[in-house]
């Protein structure tokens, strides 16, 4: 019999993010392994949904059989917890994290607190939450969801071509979509200080997410005197990006927190030694021995581990040793998809226990990274912002 499954995610299917880039992915293997998958975009406004959010999910809900099995985004899901309510007794929700909502970074205290009620109650919804490491499935202790519930299915890895990662002077590489949570700021800051030190930079992401912050990375870049040597290049198509991999000789991901880090894993797959921070799962997806984590929002450490790294080539090719190494062990997406596969079997299509919120659920420490302090709501970088609601982009 053929198994059949409707996935759903804010806004277009096709962006270039992470977690989009993990769900097409998965979408793929399953339907490689004879899965009928029907993927729907939702228009409108994530997390913070607008009518047409809202209106988009009810509508693409409603229009599917009872007992169909459904995966929705997080990002989709987390903050319409009253259509998730409103269906879940009689569709198989899945809910799929990435990483809490409430887990952004740029959020209030109290806009926090509203996040996790919402996502909370959402996922009371749920038959099944599948997370994406097991950072986040520990991280989800604090929403009161039984481990019962929760699976973990990481992800895999598109092979890519060895790098040689030998060049002088050293070429560094930063992917992720400019953002607040990425922290390019904090590599420029890193890299002004060591100005006198041969190195170039290239960051590949999207700029137009947060046009601001991304304005602000590029004045920083031009007040330091280094146009010439950091260049953001925006979002790149997948060829380009393989060059960039195999043109590079160190990896750098500054964030101030990830829930998995995709770009990590596709660092290691080229075989580049990493540099990046301990920012929630971070610290779990680089592989020992392949690279160095400092603390997040640490702008003196990183730009001491950046130092000694572009100093010491013999301990940047012990390091780029250790990624091969570890590139060995590195599963592909099929592997993730079959894993996936397996988490969704056994989901229990009954109504029963589904629609009341878990108990004990709680806001929790903050995650290593989160700044507390900042008044300002930012979207999303995953996801749609008011400005531009599909934004197509690289995290």
């Amino acid at each position: 019999m053929t198994r059949r499954l409707d996935f759903i995610v804010p806004g277009d299917p096709a962006q270039r993010t992470g977690g989009y880039l993990y769900d097409a992915h998965i979408v793929a293997a399953l339907r490689g392994l004879g899965w009928t998958v029907d993927v729907h975009g939702l228009p409108g406004r994530f997390p913070d949904a607008d009518a047409t959010a809202r209106d988009a999910l009810e509508r693409t809900l409603a229009g599917l059989p009872s007992g169909r099995q459904v995966v929705v985004d997080g990002l989709a899901l987390g903050g319409l917890p009253e259509v998730a309510i409103r269906h879940g007794r009689r569709l198989a929700l899945v809910a799929l994290v990435h990483h809490p909502l409430a887990d952004e970074r740029g959020l209030s205290l109290a806009r926090r607190h509203c996040l996790l009620a919402s996502e909370r109650a959402a996922l009371a919804a749920v038959r099944r939450v599948i997370t994406t490491s097991p950072w986040t499935a520990r991280r989800l202790a604090d929403f009161g969801l039984q481990q019962s519930r929760v699976r973990t299915v990481e992800p895999g890895v598109t092979p890519l071509a060895l790098a040689p990662a030998d060049g002088e002077p050293p070429r560094l590489l930063c992917v992720g979509t400019v953002s607040p949570r990425k922290g390019q700021d904090l590599l420029v800051r890193a890299l002004a200080r060591l100005r006198d030190t041969p190195w170039h930079c290239d960051c590949i992401g999207s700029s137009t997410r947060d046009p601001d912050f991304a304005r602000a990375v590029a004045r920083l870049i031009r007040e330091a005197g280094l146009n010439d040597r950091i260049q953001l290049h925006g979002e790149c198509d997948d060829a380009r990006l393989r060059a960039a991999y195999a043109g590079a000789d160190l990896f750098v991901l500054p964030s101030h927190y990830e829930g998995y880090g995709m770009v990590v894993t596709e660092a290691i797959a080229a075989g580049l030694p990493v540099l990046t921070t301990t920012g929630g799962a971070l610290a779990e997806t680089l592989p020992h021995g392949a690279g160095i984590a400092v603390p997040p929002d640490d702008v003196d450490a990183l730009a001491a581990a950046l130092g000694a790294l572009l100093g010491d080539r013999a301990h940047r090719h012990a390091l780029r040793d250790g990624a091969r190494k570890a590139r060995a062990a590195l599963r592909d997406w099929p592997q993730a998809g079959a894993e996936f596969a397996a988490a969704l079997s056994g989901v229990d299509r009954s109504s029963a226990g589904i629609g009341r919120e878990p108990r004990d659920a709680k806001l929790g420490r903050p995650p290593q990274g989160a700044n507390l302090a900042e008044p300002m709501l930012r979207t999303q970088s995953r996801g749609a912002n008011p400005g531009n609601p599909n934004p197509r982009g690289r995290a």
